[in-house]
């Protein structure tokens, strides 16, 4: 029993974090600070050969034709609206349990976020897509939470159907497919994050927006450098949201990795759905046509409050993902949503728990991860 063997009086016992990120720099160490020392020294810092040669490599490991480095997840979703011309009266439909940064990449345009309750995969319900649509709806943003795609076919038949244009929030699915397909590939952008936590994640903050629309391209590349094609001849009041080099170079180190990342992760979670046995806890349903890459592994428990004192007595850290939905916050009162509208997001947001899984995570320690939650009462 893993509890005998660290938890007897006198001993320390075991520590885990909800996450940690330095384990897979250790295991690559000499790679990741040689392509750091190569920036370094080169003394090109933006917009350099590391950013030109990610953007290719990456767009070529999902399968798509062009992809622009920017500074974030939350960049990479505000522009990707403002290219398609998303702007003020118009409406974007989003599920209402995601995370903030999806709605402020709309609102941030002017446009109003139309909220869609999840399904009981955590992702957008399509069946309740069509019922929101209005004549001021002009696209659907999709995200595919916690890194298990969302049902890309519904979607994509409804975009088709409505005139509306779809993009992908792929911030936590980095190659995650939806029947054998890579997301972010479907709909006219996919937009990414490499924030430090993700499976592809930088050693600061990053992201990325792909498309098979070359005017798109263009207009990012163009936007994202102040509105400049040519060195201070600007075309339009742009922003500044590049992804750094040395950045770049780091992700090209762990695309690398990124199919061993998720296997590894893969595994943990099935050893996590194959011994995790509380009544008590709801482990994550998973789609058939979906291969996730477990960017998080959330449970639900109607006593999580007690359920998280438990296992911080066991030194074990958790996460909530996330504890208040966007209709909710203080930042979209202004949408005057009151509690009770989305029932089910609200449910969620008063019941998931994210529990550790990372790579570099112990047999060992995965084993007391579940004997901790087993033992739960």
């Amino acid at each position: 029993m893993i509890k005998d063997s660290i938890g007897q009086t006198g001993e320390k016992r075991m520590q885990i974090m909800p996450n940690r990120m330095d384990r897979e720099f250790y295991k690559h160490q000499t790679e990741y600070e040689e392509a750091a020392l190569q920036v370094l020294r080169s003394g090109w810092y933006v917009l350099g050969e590391n950013v030109r040669k990610f953007e290719e490599e990456f767009a070529q490991y999902l399968g798509t034709a062009y992809c622009v480095g920017v500074a974030s997840g939350l960049d990479a979703l505000w522009i990707a609206f403002r290219a398609l011309g998303i702007k003020e009266t118009d409406e974007v439909i989003v599920q209402g349990n995601t995370y903030i940064a999806s709605v402020m990449g709309i609102s941030i345009n002017g446009a109003t976020p139309i909220f869609v309750e999840p399904d009981e995969y955590y992702n957008i319900d399509t069946n309740k897509i069509e019922e929101k649509i209005t004549e001021r709806t002009k696209a659907i943003l999709v995200v595919h939470l916690y890194g298990q795609a969302a049902n890309m076919t519904s979607v994509m038949e409804i975009a088709k159907k409505h005139g509306l244009y779809v993009v992908e929030d792929c911030a936590q699915a980095h190659g995650a497919c939806w029947n054998g397909k890579k997301v972010g590939t479907f709909g006219d952008i996919g937009c990414f994050s490499f924030y430090p936590s993700k499976n592809l994640g930088a050693y600061g903050d990053g992201g990325a927006i792909i498309t098979n629309h070359k005017e798109v391209k263009d207009f990012v590349q163009m936007f994202r450098n102040y509105g400049s094609e040519k060195r201070y001849y600007n075309k339009v009041v742009g922003t500044n949201s590049r992804l750094d080099e040395i950045q770049a170079a780091l992700l090209r180190v762990k695309l690398k990795y990124i199919e061993e990342i998720a296997e590894e992760k893969c595994k943990i979670a099935k050893m996590y759905l194959s011994e995790l046995s509380n009544a008590e806890v709801v482990l994550p349903a998973q789609r058939p046509e979906s291969n996730s890459v477990w960017h998080q592994f959330v449970v639900r428990c109607n006593r999580r409050e007690d359920l998280i004192k438990h296992l911080a007595s066991c030194n074990i850290g958790t996460i909530i993902h996330y504890p208040v939905p966007p209709h909710l916050s203080e930042a979209y009162q202004y949408l005057k949503i009151c509690r009770g509208s989305l029932p089910i997001t609200e449910k969620y947001a008063d019941s998931v728990l994210s529990i550790p899984i990372y790579t570099g995570m112990s047999e060992r320690e995965q084993e007391y991860v579940i004997e901790s939650i087993n033992t739960f009462e």
